[in-house]
């Protein structure tokens, strides 16, 4: 079986790749987001040659590779092809391997979308509404006594979104007019039982009114001492939405410190017995105005969904996968945002050799403006495929992807043919 990912090397071309797995030039192109046929090296191609879905798979007592790959519809020579360091004759038990199977994944996932611009949705959303179960519309905040509102319009939104069978939420963040994530706003609204009313009266207005299935809250910065009143008021929301369904976003942690002003307003357990969906945010370990780190490192997301499974039910839990790098200004923690596409096509556009650490699962890339140095973290179809196989070796609920209005094309290409999407 050809590989599914090509990491271009020194001297490949988009001709020379193209011959050898029979995929035309112009397909290439447009499943890779790529604005000119020029490539760099350490770049991966994501080609549709109906390959197989790498799986991981623990080794346990009595395991051969015979009955693994009879187990997956393999065989002991693809098993063998994708793990050239294991020793056939002795197989350790909780040794890690990767198993190339016709057997897909099985995801619920989850893709916000920020409405900055509904013609813009309404000209991108056909491109990947295929590979969401639920599309998160991130349209609503709300008043200190607790009043929802809508911060960014989001007509015909929810009803696109059923036609294409892809249930709609209505997103609310405890976000302020200049756009800031407020812990003093949700602060007020959580202590307060009758504010706490309030925004569960509204929010069950809009959701009626606007056709929504459920809510997904992302509240931010929650006060520590509001972190049972948080469990509380998701308690009453749940019970308002009946059937409907509530995801809960929450801040990603490896050890629960209920006094942190960042975490410790997150209850997982709590959160997770009242919830339908809880969705951990791993991503930002490097983070805008800190120093030069990788967006989401598959170390930490694995400390992070170990941690997460002590408090919640794996049939409940998300991880998110960011669809942005960022970019520093070396010897700064000067930082900007780019789309995963953009960062990569600012790769070959520099004529960077893109290094992919082998720690962190993740590119990277040097770049130059004039005598100024830049480094680049972002995501690219090999790290995402590390993800899907930790979602699925841990048999968790799902992905979410924070946010859709960023273009990384690779991704839709490659769930297509490895992942069997819930709806």
């Amino acid at each position: 079986e050809k590989m599914a990912i090509h990491v271009v090397q020194s001297g490949d071309s988009l001709w020379r790749i193209s011959q050898l797995y029979n995929v035309p030039i112009p397909t290439l192109m447009e499943i890779n987001g790529l604005e000119s046929p020029l490539l760099v090296p350490g770049l991966s191609l994501y080609i549709p040659a109906n390959t197989l879905t790498n799986r991981f798979y623990e080794i346990s007592a009595g395991d051969t590779l015979w009955s693994i790959a009879r187990r997956y519809q393999t065989t002991v020579e693809a098993i063998l092809a994708a793990n050239p360091q294991i020793n056939v004759y002795f197989l350790q038990i909780g040794q890690r391997i990767t198993v190339p199977t016709p057997l897909k994944m099985n995801m619920t996932t989850l893709g916000f979308f920020v409405p900055y611009s509904i013609p813009f949705f309404l000209s991108v959303f056909d491109q990947f509404a295929n590979q969401l179960t639920y599309l998160a519309v991130v349209s609503y905040s709300f008043t200190e006594e607790g009043r929802a509102y809508v911060d960014l319009p989001d007509d015909q939104i929810p009803e696109r979104a059923r036609q294409l069978n892809v249930v709609p939420l209505l997103m609310i963040r405890n976000i302020t007019a200049g756009g800031v994530f407020s812990a003093e706003l949700v602060g007020t609204v959580l202590e307060n039982p009758t504010f706490r009313g309030n925004l569960i009266r509204s929010l069950m207005n809009f959701v009626e009114e606007r056709g929504y299935g459920g809510i997904s809250i992302d509240f931010e910065f929650i006060p520590p001492p509001r972190r049972n009143d948080f469990v509380t008021f998701l308690t009453e929301l749940k019970t308002a939405l009946g059937d409907l369904v509530l995801h809960v976003n929450v801040h990603a942690k490896t050890v629960d410190i209920p006094t942190n002003p960042i975490i410790g307003g997150h209850d997982y357990r709590g959160i997770a017995e009242v919830s339908d969906i809880v969705a951990v945010m791993t991503m930002d370990y490097g983070y805008p105005g800190g120093p030069p780190d990788p967006v989401s490192p598959i170390w930490w997301v694995e400390e992070v969904i170990r941690y997460s499974l002590t408090e919640i039910d794996r049939n409940k839990l998300q991880i998110a996968l960011p669809m942005y790098g960022y970019d520093w200004i070396l010897g700064t923690n000067v930082t900007r945002g780019w789309s995963l596409n953009a960062a990569q096509n600012l790769a070959i556009n520099s004529g960077a050799v893109i290094n992919f650490d082998p720690t962190a699962m993740s590119p990277n890339f040097l770049y130059w403006v004039g005598a100024e140095g830049h480094i680049v973290w972002y995501e690219d179809v090999r790290s995402y495929e590390e993800k899907y196989k930790l979602i699925d070796f841990y048999g968790l609920l799902g992905a979410t992807y924070w946010e859709t209005r960023l273009p990384f094309p690779q991704n839709w290409d490659y769930m297509d043919q490895h992942i069997n999407v819930q709806s």
